[in-house]
C-alpha cells in the first residue's frame, strides 16, 4: 500500500479531519439516549417541567453539534476520496500513455476504460465510506457498549452473545462475495469492449445490415454481466436481513428481560428505553462495519486491477538511453540484421534478418504481400516496437540511444489506420505543430492535396470533424493525416499505405510535392499499388518477413521474381480495365 500513500499525503488534513468530525456525531448519539432516560426517570416521573425543558435544550444543542460534525465530516471525506481518485486516475492514464504497442496488447480497450472509470470509482466510494465510518462505527460500538454496561450489566449479556454470531455471518458473506466481484468486473470489461467496438464501427454494422447480430451479441454480454452481478449481490443482500433479524431478536430479548426487571423494581423505565436504543446503536455500528467490509471486497478487486496497470513494466523507456539530448538531424536509416517476434516464445519470426540502408532525402518504397511485415518494419524506426535481434540506426545511432521524445519528434508517421479526433480540421492539423501559423497549415494542406476539398467546406479549416473524422471520406481523411504529418516537418516521413483511398492522379500530385518541399526528408512509402513506389530510389520487397529483393524498379524487374509477379499482375489488371 506504500504506492498509494502519495495520493493520501497531499490531502492528509482532509483524511484526518473527516473521521475526527464524525466523532462529534458519535458523542451525540451516545449521550442522547442517556439524556432521554433522565427526562423519563427524573423529569416525567417527578413532574419537573423546568428539568425537562433544560434537558430538552441540551438535547437540541447536542443535535446541532452533531449536525455540524456530520456535515463537516462528510465534506472532508468526500474531498479526500474524490481527490485521491482524481490523482490516481491521472497516474493510471499517464501510465497507459507510456505503454508501448506490446503493453497495450496485454489489455483490451474496454478493460482499460473500465479500470480508469468504474474500478477507480469503486475505490473512491470505499474511501468515502471508510472515512465516514472508520471512527464513527467503532466509536458508536464502544460508546454504546460502555453506556449499556454502566446502565445494566446483566442485560448486556444478551448483546455479548449476539455479537460473535453476527461477526461470523458477516465474515462468511464477505468471503463468498469477494471472488464474485472480481468476476463481475471482468464481465464489465467484456461489455465495455463490445460497446466500444460497436460504436466505433457502427457504419460498417449498418452497411452489412448486422444490427440484429450486434444486438444479440450485446444482449449476451449484458445478460452475462447481469447474472454475475446478481451472483455477487445476492450474497451481499443477505447482510441486511441477517442484521435486521438479529437486531429485532436482540431487542425482543432485551425488552423481555428488561421488562421483568422493571416489574421487579430493579430497573427504571427510562433506562430500558435508553438501553434498547444502545442495543440498536451497537448493532447499527456492526452493520456500518459490515457495509465497509463488503464495499472493501469489491473495491479491493478493483484495486487489484488498477495495480495491474500501474505495475505493468513499460518495455520501451529512456532508462538505457545514452544520448538523451540528441535529436534526429539528417534522417539516415539503417537496419542491421533485424529480427522480431510479437510473441517472444514463438519460434516463427515476423521479421527475419532484415538489412538495408537509406540516405537522407532518399525515397524508400516497401512492397509485399499482406502479412509480410511491412508495417512492423517501419514501426521500429520511432520505437513503437523494439527489435529482438540486430540494430535499427537513425543517423548512425541506435534508436535505443535516443530519448523517445526526441526520436519521435524527428519522425512523421501516417499510420495504416488513419485516425482523426473530435474538433476542427485546424485543431487536428495542429497535432503536427501546435505553434504552426495559418500559412504553414494551409501550405501543408496544399502539399497533401487536402486544401481543395477543405476550401469547399463553408467553415473551411474551422469545420468540425465528427469522432474519428466520420464526416469526411476515406481519401479526405488520408490527405488530412498526411498534412498533419507534413506540418511536423520531420526528418523521416513514413507513409504506411496512406494513399490507398486516393485516386492515382491525386497521389501523383502528392508525390510531386514531396520532391519539391521535402528534398532533405527521408521518405519511406509502404504501398500495395506498385505505381506508388516505382519512382523510389530503392524498393524493398518483403515476403513472409524476409527480404525477397531490393533495388530500383528496373533492377527488380530483372532480378526479383516476387516483384515481377506483383508488377505484371497489377499492370495486366490496368490493361484489362482500360
Amino acid at each position: 500500500m506504500k504506492r498509494y500513500w502519495k495520493y493520501i499525503k497531499p490531502y492528509l488534513a482532509a483524511f484526518i479531519c473527516g473521521p475526527i468530525l464524525m466523532i462529534t456525531e458519535v458523542l451525540g448519539e451516545v449521550l442522547l439516549p442517556k439524556f432521554m432516560a433522565n427526562i423519563i426517570n427524573n423529569g416525567a416521573a417527578g413532574r419537573d417541567v423546568p428539568y425537562i425543558i433544560g434537558m430538552g435544550v441540551i438535547m437540541v444543542l447536542t443535535a446541532l453539534l452533531m449536525m455540524a460534525g456530520g456535515i463537516g465530516g462528510a465534506y472532508f471525506a468526500a474531498k479526500a476520496a474524490i481527490s485521491f481518485a482524481s490523482d490516481l486516475r491521472s497516474d493510471v492514464f499517464d501510465k497507459v500513455q507510456k505503454f508501448s504497442f506490446a503493453n497495450l496488447d496485454q489489455f483490451s480497450t474496454g478493460s482499460l476504460v473500465t479500470r480508469l472509470t468504474n474500478d477507480i470509482t469503486q475505490v473512491q466510494n470505499l474511501i468515502n465510506m471508510a472515512l465516514r465510518m472508520m471512527l464513527r462505527a467503532p466509536g458508536m460500538l464502544i460508546g454504546a457498549l460502555i453506556m449499556a454496561i454502566m446502565m445494566n450489566a446483566q442485560l448486556t449479556i444478551v448483546i455479548i452473545v449476539v455479537i460473535p454470531i453476527l461477526v461470523t455471518l458477516i465474515a462468511l458473506v464477505i468471503k463468498t462475495a469477494f471472488p464474485r466481484f472480481e468476476i463481475m468486473q471482468k464481465k464489465l470489461d467484456i461489455l465495455n469492449s463490445n460497446i466500444q467496438e460497436m460504436l466505433t464501427n457502427v457504419r460498417v454494422i449498418k452497411s452489412f445490415v448486422r444490427g440484429s447480430y450486434e444486438e444479440e451479441k450485446f444482449a449476451a454480454s449484458n445478460e452475462d454481466l447481469k447474472q454475475s452481478s446478481l451472483s455477487a449481490f445476492k450474497v451481499v443482500i443477505l447482510n441486511m436481513p441477517i442484521m435486521m433479524l438479529l437486531m429485532n431478536a436482540t431487542t425482543l430479548a432485551v425488552v423481555w428481560f428488561g421488562g421483568r426487571q422493571i416489574l421487579a423494581g430493579n430497573m427504571p423505565v427510562g433506562d430500558l428505553t435508553a438501553f434498547t436504543t444502545y442495543i440498536v446503536q451497537i448493532l447499527m455500528s456492526l452493520m456500518m462495519l459490515a457495509m465497509v467490509l463488503l464495499q472493501s471486497s469489491r473495491a479491493l478487486a478493483s484495486l487489484h486491477r488498477i495495480t495491474e496497470v500501474l505495475d505493468t513494466e513499460v518495455d520501451l523507456t529512456d532508462v538505457n538511453c545514452r544520448l538523451p539530448e540528441k535529436t534526429v538531424e539528417k534522417g539516415r536509416v539503417e537496419f542491421k540484421d533485424v529480427s522480431f517476434r510479437y510473441y517472444k516464445d514463438n519460434k516463427e519470426k515476423v521479421l527475419d534478418r532484415i538489412s538495408f540502408k537509406i540516405e537522407s532525402g532518399q525515397i524508400l518504397g516497401i512492397i509485399g504481400s499482406t502479412g509480410s511485415g511491412k508495417t512492423t518494419l517501419v514501426q521500429m524506426i520511432p520505437r513503437l516496437y523494439d527489435a529482438d535481434e540486430g540494430e535499427v540506426l537513425v543517423d548512425g545511432v541506435n534508436v535505443r540511444d535516443y530519448s523517445l521524445r526526441n526520436l519521435r519528434e524527428g519522425v512523421g508517421m501516417v499510420l495504416q489506420k488513419n485516425v482523426l479526433f473530435s474538433g476542427s480540421i485546424m485543431e487536428n492539423l495542429m497535432w503536427g505543430d501546435e505553434n504552426a501559423s495559418y500559412e504553414e497549415i494551409t501550405h501543408a494542406a496544399m502539399d497533401a492535396q487536402a486544401a481543395p476539398f477543405i476550401e469547399t467546406f463553408t467553415e473551411g479549416y474551422e469545420t468540425e470533424l465528427g469522432q474519428g473524422g466520420v464526416n469526411v471520406s476515406g481519401g479526405q481523411k488520408q490527405r488530412l493525416c498526411i498534412a498533419r504529418a507534413l506540418l511536423k516537418k520531420p526528418k523521416i516521413l513514413i507513409l504506411d499505405d496512406s494513399t490507398s483511398a486516393v485516386d492515382t492522379a491525386t497521389e501523383a500530385k502528392i508525390r510531386e510535392s514531396f520532391k519539391g518541399n521535402l528534398k532533405d526528408t527521408t521518405k519511406i512509402i509502404i504501398a500495395q499499388r506498385i505505381t506508388s513506389v516505382m519512382e523510389a530510389d530503392t524498393i524493398l520487397v518483403l515476403d513472409e518477413g524476409s527480404v525477397a529483393g531490393m533495388g530500383t524498379h528496373e533492377e527488380l524487374l530483372k532480378s526479383c521474381e516476387a516483384y515481377q509477379e506483383i508488377y505484371y499482375s497489377q499492370m495486366d489488371k490496368e490493361v484489362s480495365a482500360s
